[in-house]
Parts: C-alpha cells; sequence; structure tokens
C-alpha cells in the first residue's frame, strides 16, 4: 500500500480535513501519514491577517514542503489558497463543497444580525467586516483572530456579543449548537473557495498517485465552481486579505458566477453575475466586467487603506 504524506496545519480543523481526505484516499487503496506544522498565520495572532504582509500565510510553509520533497501533497481550506501559485505546484483535486454560507454565533439565541440593540461582531475576515458595515451598520466588528475552539472561548469570555464564520467550519467542528442565524448567500457572498478542501501538490509527484489521488478526492461539481471563482480572483489580482467575493453554483451543466468588491466601509459595492459552462471563460468574464465597473481602482484604495 502506498502511503501519501499530507501537510495540513495543526489545528482541529485542518487535522479533520486532513483526515478526512486521509479517509477518502483509502478508497483508492492508499494509506496516510498526516505531517502537521504551524503556519505563519497561526503563530501571529496579534494582527490582522491584511497586516502580516503575504498572501499565503496560511499555505506557503506547506508549499515549501511540497518543493522540498517533504511531503505529497497539502490539503488547504480552498478559501485561504492565493490567487497564483508556485509554477511547480499544481491543484489536483477539490473535495465536495459543504454549504458554503456565513453563520452567526452566539450564546444568547437571540442575538442575530437583525437586532436592533448594537452588538459587538468577532471576525478576523475584512469581507465579513465590509458585509457587516454596509449590511448591518448598527453593529460593531471586533477583531477575532485564532483556532474556532481560542475563538469560542474569547465569546465565552466576553470580547464579542457574537461571531460571523463560515458554516463548513462550525459544522465540522461540531459546534452548531451555538448558530444563531444562517446568512443567506446572495447577502452575505462567500469569500472564494469557502467551503471546500484543496488538495495542491508538486508537478513531479508520480503521475499514477497523482491520478489515485484525484479519483479520490476530487469532486468534478466542486471543481468547476471553485475553478471559476478561482479564475475571477487571478483576473481581479485579490486574495485572502481584501474584501473581494465570488461564489458559483453548478446546475443543469451551466455555471452561475456571482460576485464583487466590497469597499471597507461598506459603501461602495461593485457586484456583477453571468452564467456559463466554462469555468475559466466565465471567471474571466465577471472579472473584466467588474473591472469595467471600476474593481481595480477600488481595490488599489482597499489596499492603500490596509497599508498592505
Amino acid at each position: 500500500m502506498k502511503t501519501v504524506r499530507i501537510g495540513t496545519r495543526n489545528s482541529a480543523l485542518a487535522l479533520w480535513q486532513a483526515h478526512h481526505v486521509g479517509a477518502l484516499l483509502a478508497t483508492q487503496g492508499l494509506g496516510y501519514e498526516i505531517v502537521a506544522i504551524t503556519t505563519k498565520g497561526d503563530q501571529i495572532l496579534d494582527r490582522s491577517l491584511s497586516k502580516i504582509g503575504s498572501k499565503g500565510v496560511f499555505t506557503e510553509e506547506l508549499e515549501a514542503m511540497l518543493c522540498a520533497g517533504e511531503i505529497d501533497i497539502a490539503q488547504h481550506s480552498a478559501k485561504d489558497l492565493p490567487s497564483h501559485l508556485p509554477a511547480e505546484l499544481e491543484l489536483i483535486a477539490f473535495t465536495e463543497r459543504e454549504a458554503a454560507q456565513d453563520v452567526v454565533l452566539s450564546l444568547d439565541p437571540a442575538k442575530t444580525l437583525a437586532s436592533s440593540e448594537p452588538l459587538r461582531i468577532g471576525t478576523s475576515s475584512t469581507r465579513r467586516r465590509a458585509f457587516l458595515r454596509h449590511f448591518y451598520p448598527q453593529h460593531t466588528a471586533v477583531e477575532m483572530r485564532g483556532n474556532l475552539q481560542t475563538r469560542l472561548e474569547k465569546l465565552k469570555n466576553g470580547e464579542c456579543d457574537a461571531m460571523l464564520l463560515a458554516f463548513a467550519g462550525v459544522h465540522r467542528m461540531e459546534m452548531e449548537s451555538y448558530i444563531t442565524q444562517h446568512l443567506s448567500l446572495d447577502q452575505f457572498v462567500p469569500a472564494v473557495g469557502q467551503g471546500s478542501v484543496a488538495i495542491q501538490c508538486a508537478l513531479t509527484l508520480d503521475a499514477e498517485v497523482k491520478e489515485l489521488i484525484r479519483k479520490a478526492c476530487n469532486h468534478p461539481a466542486t471543481e468547476a465552481t471553485l475553478l471559476a471563482e478561482r479564475h475571477l480572483l487571478a483576473h481581479l489580482e485579490g486574495g485572502c486579505s481584501v474584501p473581494v467575493y465570488g461564489h458559483a453554483i453548478h446546475e443543469n451543466g451551466q455555471l452561475t458566477l456571482q460576485a464583487g468588491v466590497l469597499s471597507l466601509d461598506g459603501v461602495e459595492n461593485i457586484v456583477h453575475s453571468a452564467t456559463g459552462s466554462d469555468p475559466a471563460l466565465l471567471g474571466k468574464e465577471v472579472a473584466m466586467e467588474l473591472i469595467h465597473l471600476g474593481a481595480h481602482q477600488l481595490l488599489r484604495k482597499i489596499r492603500q487603506e490596509l497599508g498592505s
């Protein structure tokens, strides 16, 4: 039995995802070994992601290990991947996407974003902060870094009244009892890749092993949607530290991609959506229309405001 070395962050959620990938590999007769590390994004918790100064704060160490041959594959939350990857690496699979929406968590079931009472909402995402300011300006966003368990402790300690998180991670960590609100995909449009696990490897990985990994882990409909979203991100030259959003759905062989760029204060929102069958062409089409509507100028302004 071929043993595949899976590189991963060492958070509880990342390890859950790595073992999930391992279970998928077993369906093709592959064994697995977990190689867990702490990334820059996990180590630096006193600054927002936009201030750390790296586009791959959760991925670059794992990518270096792939290049050095220390691991065979790396599993990433797809939303953490930069739009451009090292030339010697490739993405070979995307696992079936979990429900992609954002959710509100609180110890008080009555606390939702619809509350007229001003709430302190914990989040580390510039996208969620911007949507909060756009749709619910009565609330205040407070910086909330760390893994899900750490954030839950901060909530219990009274550092915020509620938190905004991705449903996928909350579900995988069995924290659904704290959910007070599921947010609409049409309102709080998710980050590119949210809800799926991406499998990355070096171009030099044995072709037969690569094909077995892809057969075990890749979900074709998810792959189509994520490729459309990632082409959008690449053409916009966006990243996980700026409020670019994009979510595609796959129905009856067609893809519909909804995307946009939102100013940090939530005032300016540039949006576009389109339908097509080719993920790369659809991602590019939506990005080009957003650029025509002023997305590059807005992104330049956002990066200046973030100091990145």
